[in-house]
């Protein structure tokens, strides 16, 4: 399928790994410019040293927490390619933990990183987007399901997945779409260090194993591209059939 995605810029943060990464390399494959955000450039070249074309990818580094990082990148997405097309907002996990014992520092730290940097990122870039661009938030299926073990998760998911809809009725008069996407188990490293020796638990998922990056990242790229100019403000589950609710 052609995502009518060539030459278009997009910027994906947390790119340099997990599912990020999987959402940068599908852009590029469809023909796509991507500026990659991330803590450390080592992680960027050893994830894109085989790019097919180096002209059509760059790093930016920082981290969502960081307030000056939207500028930053606006700056370089489009000092390089003189346009902006789409956005990916991909952060780092919550660490897990229970509800009761997840001290202040904790909350704040995830709360800098996963909820206020997206929101900036989002607030901040959407004026230099072009009509017709398009924005993509990796939340959880922690925003509809709680998770036993990632009480972080289950605060602050949520409410990105509403703000998504404020953001898509604010931002669709000028035909830029925002949605969510909600992954469940996806082989990443962080799921193999997680689960480390143990086989990732599959009973409740409807295809009785977990997703691979790659799966993710096409779902990803076409959310972003004209192909899905009619979805904004949905969350859509990337999850093999795991949740059970609508």
């Amino acid at each position: 399928m052609n995502l009518d995605l060539a030459g278009k810029a997009f910027i994906v943060t947390g790119g340099t790994d997990g599912l990020g990464l999987a959402t940068a390399r599908a852009l590029l494959a469809e023909g796509a410019n991507v500026l990659v955000s991330g803590r450390s450039a080592a992680r960027f070249t050893a994830a894109f040293g085989d790019a097919p074309d180096d002209s059509r990818i760059a790093f930016v580094a920082g981290d969502n927490a960081d307030a000056g990082l939207p500028e930053r990148l606006r700056i370089a997405v489009l000092d390089r390619w003189a346009r902006l097309d789409g956005l990916l907002v991909s952060t780092g996990g919550p660490p897990p933990g229970q509800a009761l014992t997840t001290d202040d520092e904790t909350w704040r730290g995830a709360f800098d990183s996963v909820f206020l940097g997206a929101v900036r990122l989002i607030r901040d870039l959407a004026p230099a987007m072009a009509d017709g661009s398009a924005i993509a938030l990796i939340l959880a299926i922690s925003a509809r399901e709680a998770s036993a073990t990632l009480p972080i998760s289950n605060g602050l998911r949520p409410g990105l997945a509403l703000l998504v809809k404020s953001f898509a009725d604010e931002l669709g008069r000028r035909n830029i779409r925002v949605n969510a996407l909600l992954p469940n188990l996806f082989a990443t490293d962080r799921i193999r260090r997680v689960l480390g020796d143990r086989e990732p638990p599959v009973e409740d998922i409807a295809l009785k194993r977990i997703g691979e990056p790659t799966e993710f990242g096409r779902m990803a790229a076409i959310l972003l591209s004209p192909v899905a100019s009619y979805i904004t403000g949905a969350s859509i589950a990337i999850d093999g059939g795991q949740s059970k609710a609508l």
